[in-house]
């Protein structure tokens, strides 16, 4: 299969749009338009170190997303990379939009002078992880989570 990764554009949004409530549904995370506008407007946004890259068959349709931003790094005094999202159509998993995405991500990574793109998974998306045993290190970091008394978009 023909894979073309390339950096999200504004024509894309209805695409986009129906890629990124599929990533939703996954997590079963409710998304909302708020959601959705808010998502949209940091990826155009640039004062926002915040990117998208979308992977399109031969014939321009989208099969897959990435989103990703750059992050501080205290302890090393550096920015890095930070993979937020990444999402296939589950028909067409396992055929290299994966592989394709990520190469796409380090060549982004490389052009921002990030030393390593990090990113974290749910404990059971043992597909993700199977890939991402694949193509990158496991980290010993726990993620932890503290809820404020702010509300999220809804």
């Amino acid at each position: 299969m023909a894979i073309e990764v390339s950096n999200l554009s504004v024509s894309d949004r209805e695409e986009w749009e129906g890629l990124y409530r599929g990533y939703a549904d996954f997590y079963q995370v409710p998304m909302t338009k708020k959601i959705l506008d808010q998502v949209w407007s940091w990826i155009f946004d640039s004062e926002q170190p915040f990117y998208a890259l979308i992977a399109k068959d031969a014939n321009g349709v989208a099969l897959g997303i990435m989103h990703y931003r750059q992050m501080a790094s205290p302890l090393r005094g550096a920015m890095v990379g930070f993979l937020d999202d990444l999402y296939v159509l589950p028909g067409c998993r396992g055929t290299g939009i994966v592989d394709a995405l990520f190469d796409a991500l380090k060549v982004s990574a490389k052009q921002h002078g990030w030393p390593f793109v990090r990113w974290i998974t749910a404990d059971n998306n043992y597909r993700g992880r199977g890939v991402y045993d694949k193509l990158a290190e496991r980290t010993p970091w726990i993620t932890y989570q503290m809820p404020t008394d702010n509300q999220l978009l809804t």
